[in-house]
């Protein structure tokens, strides 16, 4: 590993110490993991909602937008649909990125632009 540490992924300025297990900032108090080696990229592969909330396996949410479903009968998913459980995927088809069962659908993916973390 180099002698000298990342610069901070909020503020860019090269201030950074480390504190433990942490790189810290002093110029703005972010505060990051060094074993994560860029918290920026940790950051931007974390899938978001519609409004920039982080999801996470087992979260519930709501649907933002109404969704016409292609195949099977076809159909249209309500705005204000409450789905439990989510699943995260990664090999989703084209940029469906959560699996879930949706009432009154059974299971399907879903893009995570149409959706918000209830809270």
């Amino acid at each position: 590993m180099s002698d000298r540490l990342p610069p901070c992924p909020e503020c860019a300025q090269e201030f950074t110490y480390e504190q433990g297990a942490l790189l810290v900032c002093p110029m703005c108090g972010h505060e990051w993991s060094a074993s994560d080696g860029s918290s920026e990229d940790a950051e931007s592969s974390a899938v978001k909602d519609s409004v920039g909330n982080v999801l996470a396996d087992g979260d519930t949410v709501t649907i933002v937008k109404t969704v016409k479903v292609k195949g099977g009968g076809g159909g249209v998913i309500k705005i204000g649909t409450k789905v439990r459980g989510i699943r995260l995927i990664s090999d989703g088809v084209g940029d469906h990125d959560i699996e879930a069962t949706v009432p009154g659908f059974g299971k399907m993916q879903l893009k995570s632009s149409v959706v918000k973390k209830v809270v």
